[in-house]
């Protein structure tokens, strides 16, 4: 495909489409043309911007957007996405695609551009990615393009699906990964409301919800072996697999997370990754996971895997497992709403500070 075109073609999307359902400093529903961070207005277009004008990120309050992530849009989203209508969502089932067919509509709501090619929202994984002739699925891309460095892509990812029916109950998977789906949609969210405001990111930003995870990490492993944006040009996999529940050997100091692979590949994102933290929620990171020899293998199981496959910098955000894990009790009234959401504010500080940096991470020397 022609990469030059898509981004085009996807700031066009961004500029056209109107901004509907998109919240404002205080969580609220924002209105077109309204005084936003800085006094700046949006009313030189979708996305905020007049022209070229260039912003002063140093003075930008990014609490006041990671703010717009609420505990309340967190829970009515996930009791929905992960409510029986979905059926547990495997894979190709029709739950499955009620659920991407959710996840673009809502995109569409904020003003977000598809990020497939053409300006699409689905990237088709066919079949034979799952060894199924007869099976085919969606991976969802939501794409916000850089204002300085459009070349230089941002992933931000999370798998859509579940395990689906068994036995006549529904597996809901609230947790996994309903928790990292609706983080990434409210992340998108608060990006889209400071482009609004004139805070565009200067590197793109691509928000990949990946199918097949729980069947092999096959959406990811798709994606990576056919890369809507060059791998070459992809900085860092920023990777939400299950944030909503504690781990219960934490459960006396539970303000945490566990990350994994943050410093593997890249000390830069690292380094950003614990800065980020303490200027923001300053939780507990937990690095327990972290190593290639876990006896977990935590770091090998989920999709940010495909990424530092290929030399790009990755960090997997995780609660760790419970007594609900794969199991139909994973339900979305068992969600730590207010940990939720800390942990998907301190993803989008940490994701904000990697796209606007003056440099991509540089990979460690191996």
């Amino acid at each position: 495909m022609n990469y030059k075109h898509l981004l085009s073609y996807a700031l066009a999307a961004t500029l056209l489409t109107s901004c509907i359902n998109m919240k404002g400093k205080d969580g609220e529903p924002g209105k077109s043309g309204e005084p936003g961070i800085n006094g700046q207005t949006g009313e030189d277009g979708a996305d905020g911007m007049s022209g070229n004008t260039v912003r002063d990120y140093s003075q930008v309050d990014i609490m006041s957007y990671a703010n717009t992530i609420t505990e309340k849009e967190l829970k009515e989203q996930l009791y929905f996405y992960a409510s029986d209508e979905m059926e547990g969502r495997a894979t190709g089932s029709p739950g499955q695609k009620r659920a991407v067919n959710y996840l673009r509509e809502q995109y569409k709501k904020m003003g977000v551009a598809g990020g497939g090619e053409n300006g699409d929202y689905f990237q088709i994984v066919p079949g034979k990615a799952f060894g199924k002739p007869e099976l085919s699925s969606e991976n969802v891309l939501a794409f916000i393009e850089g204002t300085e460095f459009p070349d230089e892509i941002l992933v931000i990812s999370a798998h859509l699906d579940h395990v689906g029916m068994h036995d006549g109950k529904v597996f809901n998977g609230a947790d996994d990964d309903g928790s990292g789906t609706i983080a990434l949609l409210e992340i998108a969210e608060a990006f889209k409301q400071a482009a609004n405001d004139g805070y565009g990111p200067k590197r793109s930003i691509l928000f990949l919800h990946v199918t097949g995870e729980e069947i092999g990490l096959k959406g990811s492993k798709y994606y990576a072996n056919n890369p809507i944006y060059p791998m070459a040009n992809t900085i860092a996999d920023l990777n939400i697999d299950m944030i909503g529940r504690i781990d219960p050997a934490q459960k006396d100091s539970p303000d945490y997370v566990y990350l994994i692979g943050s410093d593997m590949l890249s000390q830069d994102l690292h380094d950003i990754s614990e800065a980020a933290n303490k200027k923001s929620v300053n939780m507990r990171l937990d690095y327990s996971y972290n190593g290639k020899d876990d006896p977990n293998r935590f770091y090998y199981r989920s999709d940010h895997y495909n990424f530092a496959k290929n030399d790009v910098p990755v960090i997997f955000y995780f609660n760790g497992t419970h007594e609900d894990y794969h199991k139909a009790t994973d339900t979305p009234d068992k969600i730590e709403y207010k940990l939720y959401q800390r942990r998907a504010k301190l993803i989008f500080v940490t994701a904000w500070d990697v796209a606007n940096a003056d440099k991509r991470p540089a990979l460690t020397d191996k």
